[in-house]
């Protein structure tokens, strides 16, 4: 796998680890040589006392020797079976005096061997001396002497004692697994040490990604991440300049839009005016169906320049220059329905709100905290969609009220409604769930752009046996 698959963590954790893993296999393993020469040092120590013991029981007597070696001493060095000692005597070497015939020989017989200095070499028991015990490793101590009266006649001796390796072998994993136990507790710890360090350090990596990406699209304020470390200070000043730049070309887009629509609201009226009268006066004929064509594309083009000026006051930018503030949303959506109902007379509409009367003192009213024009403009562009679409004869109704600590506003018709699979797409702009009317496309966006902006949530369900509701959720103060 190659590195770019791995996470920044995983990398640090990798090279800071590992490391360790390795110099605790290579403490184990010098640790365990170590352990195995203090053992044969114990060992030797004890084979070489055993050794000269066992050859000052050996006392030269004229040319021969005169071993006196009681069976009681025999019995204390044979007393262990797990652990006894072997020996051997010969003279001259190689020849067999007394105890064990099956010690291993030193690894070379010099001609002249050191006198009076053990050699200590591992070796293996054959176990051919009918006891019936598998071949086994020895420790073994050798020890040359001399003996003889004529110091030109004088012969050689060779004591051999002998151990068995595997109390070494347990007493020298005895003090690797002595050593090892405290400092495997000292690599967890320290990789527990390690890994809350690495989690710690890239901390705020984790908080910078937080901040990007709970952003909604269009929020191009500046990160503040002050607390950062200067590498992230420095990703977060190069973020801050992509986005100011970003801003300062969204800006001047949006400033020509609105520029633009406030300089095209004047001309449209007029030409919307005009066409009114001039509809009045013509004469029936084909100039009065042109002059109609004309006056509805002048409404349309009307609308849609009001639709853009209400969106352009959705922006962050708009937002901060107008100051939220405690608002009765039912008085707001009484009034707001009060004033649409002229319209809902033309289109033949039954018009009503349900909801909380402030002038009944047995009413609380449904209180939030928001800018009046904005819910206005939401909740105008949700009755007027309404009283577009719903049909003549139909019926829309306001409702406001206080559910689980939400407020909630909704707006109900028994018109034909929206098809489940376009009621996602109804909140993008300029997307039209229909061809009927002269709607541009941009009422439910603006309205979901303010619900979002006020913290709130909108929804679109249908209504039986045909009809549809728009839930408008906002939370009280």
């Amino acid at each position: 796998m190659s590195p770019q698959r791995f996470s920044l963590k995983r990398q640090l954790l990798l090279w800071l680890l590992l490391p360790q893993l390795v110099l605790w296999l290579a403490g184990a393993a010098f640790s365990y040589r170590l352990a195995g020469r203090y053992a044969n040092e114990a060992v030797d120590a004890t084979l070489l006392q055993a050794t000269r013991s066992l050859a000052r029981q050996v006392k030269p007597m004229g040319n021969g020797l005169l071993i006196d070696f009681p069976r009681a001493a025999q019995d204390v060095l044979e007393a262990d079976p797990s652990d006894k000692l072997l020996y051997t005597v010969s003279s001259p070497p190689g020849k067999f005096i007394l105890g064990n015939r099956n010690l291993p020989s030193p690894p070379a017989m010099p001609a002249s061997p050191p006198l009076g200095e053990a050699q200590f070499y591992d070796g293996e028991l054959d176990g051919q001396d009918g006891d019936g015990q598998p071949a086994s490793p020895v420790r073994v101590a050798a020890l040359y002497l001399q003996f003889g009266e004529n110091p030109k006649a004088q012969q050689t001796m060779l004591v051999q004692v002998a151990r068995s390796s595997a109390n070494r072998e347990l007493l020298a994993r005895r003090l690797l697994i002595d050593t090892m136990l405290p400092l495997s507790a000292l690599i967890v710890l320290m990789s527990m040490i390690v890994w809350a360090g690495v989690g710690a350090g890239l901390a705020p990596i984790a908080r910078l990604r937080g901040l990007v990406e709970g952003r909604k699209p269009n929020d191009l304020r500046p990160i503040e991440l002050d607390a950062a470390p200067q590498e992230l200070r420095s990703l977060a000043q190069a973020i801050n300049d992509l986005l100011e730049a970003v801003r300062h070309n969204v800006q001047g887009q949006r400033r020509f839009i609105s520029d633009a629509a406030h300089q095209l609201r004047t001309p449209l009226a007029g030409l919307k005016s005009q066409s009114e009268l001039a509809l009045a006066e013509a004469p029936p004929g084909p100039l009065t169906m042109r002059l109609a064509r004309v006056h509805e594309s002048a409404t349309r083009s009307a609308h849609l320049v009001n639709q853009l000026l209400a969106l352009a006051r959705t922006e962050p930018e708009s937002l901060t220059r107008q100051t939220p503030e405690h608002l009765d949303l039912g008085r707001l959506a009484r009034e707001v329905t009060a004033e649409l109902v002229p319209r809902a007379l033309q289109h033949n509409v039954d018009l009503g709100y349900d909801g909380p009367d402030c002038e009944e003192p047995e009413h609380a009213p449904v209180q939030v905290i928001g800018i009046p024009l904005l819910l206005r403009e939401a909740l105008v562009n949700l009755v007027d969609n309404a009283l577009r679409y719903a049909g003549r004869g139909a019926s829309v109704t306001v409702q406001v009220r206080a559910v689980g600590g939400r407020a909630e506003l909704v707006v109900t018709d028994n018109g034909p409604g929206i098809p489940s699979d376009l009621r996602e797409q109804v909140f993008e702009r300029f997307f039209r769930g229909t061809h009927e009317g002269n709607g541009c496309g941009l009422g439910l966006a603006i309205v979901k752009e303010i619900v979002e902006r006020h913290g709130g949530r909108i929804a679109l369900s249908g209504v039986a046996p045909h009809g549809l509701r728009v839930a408008i959720d906002l939370p009280l103060p």
